[in-house]
This record gives C-alpha cells, sequence and structure tokens, in this order.
C-alpha cells in the first residue's frame, strides 16, 4: 500500500508529497482532472455530497497503488466513515500532518494559488470549529505523527522517509 498523507488543510501536504522523491497521487489534482473544473466550482454545482462520493471512489483506487508511492489526500477525506475505514485499515503506512489551528488558518489565508471552498465560506470562528472537528476524526488513522508547526516541508519530508 502507498505512504498516506492525512491532514487538515494547510498541514503541507501537497508540499511534502512533492519533496519525497516518490511518484504522488494528489487526491484533489486526481478529481479535478475527472470533474473538468476546479473543486470550488463543482462544489458550487454539485454540493459536498456529490464531491465526498467522488473522492470515495478515487482514494480506494489510490489505496490498491504498490507501496512505492505517496497518496495526499484531501483535507476532508475523513468525513467519510467508508473512508475512515479505508484508512484504518492502511494505518501502519499513513501519515498525519498536524498543526495547530493558527498555523494552518494563517497558511490558508496566505495561499494566494488555492481557492478552498469551505475557507472562503466560513467565518474565522466556523473555520476553528471545523478545524476541532476534523482533528477529532483524524486520531487513530496513523501511526506517524508529525507536527508541522516549527518545521520546514523539507524537515517533514526527511521525518517521513526516516519512519
Amino acid at each position: 500500500m502507498p505512504i498516506v498523507l492525512l491532514g487538515f488543510m494547510g498541514v503541507g501536504k501537497t508540499t511534502t508529497a512533492h519533496l519525497l522523491n516518490l511518484p504522488v497521487y494528489d487526491m484533489d489534482h486526481i478529481i479535478e482532472e475527472r470533474i473538468g473544473m476546479p473543486i470550488a466550482d463543482y462544489f458550487s454545482l454539485e454540493g459536498e455530497a456529490s464531491f465526498r462520493q467522488l473522492e470515495t471512489e478515487v482514494l480506494k483506487e489510490l489505496l490498491d497503488l504498490p507501496s512505492n508511492c505517496i497518496v495526499s489526500t484531501g483535507g476532508g477525506v475523513i468525513k467519510s466513515e467508508v473512508n475512515r475505514e479505508l484508512l484504518l485499515a492502511n494505518r501502519e503506512d499513513n501519515v498525519l500532518l498536524t498543526a495547530s489551528f493558527e498555523v494552518s488558518y494563517q497558511r490558508i489565508r496566505k495561499d494566494r494559488q488555492s481557492q478552498r471552498p469551505l475557507f472562503l465560506q466560513c467565518s474565522k470562528e466556523e473555520f476553528e470549529a471545523l478545524y476541532r472537528e476534523r482533528m477529532a476524526l483524524y486520531q487513530g488513522l496513523a501511526d506517524t505523527v508529525i507536527d508541522t508547526d516549527k518545521l520546514i516541508p523539507e524537515q517533514v519530508a526527511r521525518k517521513i522517509l526516516c519512519k
């Protein structure tokens, strides 16, 4: 099974994945290729439920890949109980990247290239509630947990390669 990077938005999953010198399968990019539009647009047109169903299909496919690759998940992949069960079966190969709420919030706010629908729709207080809800769901899904608050992406990548 592949190494699967988990974590809330803004923890550095995509950036770190590309530093690991292994083939990278970024779930958000794969989904955008399939739907032919940015996820934010799909969210607006089809709704979150439709997006989450598609996300589950992609996750199932990616978990069947060989072990010499990286899967970078979307921040909300753990919202689905089916996805959590799939990820739990892969627990020893999962890496949970964490960051404090404030660090995650500032990283997302400064990321001008990314249009994250849930970030754009929420007040800071609502976004913090979402963060806390999701952080609770991540618990137990990975044997390796790395706090990225004070690490640069290269340090995070090194920790993953040494696990």
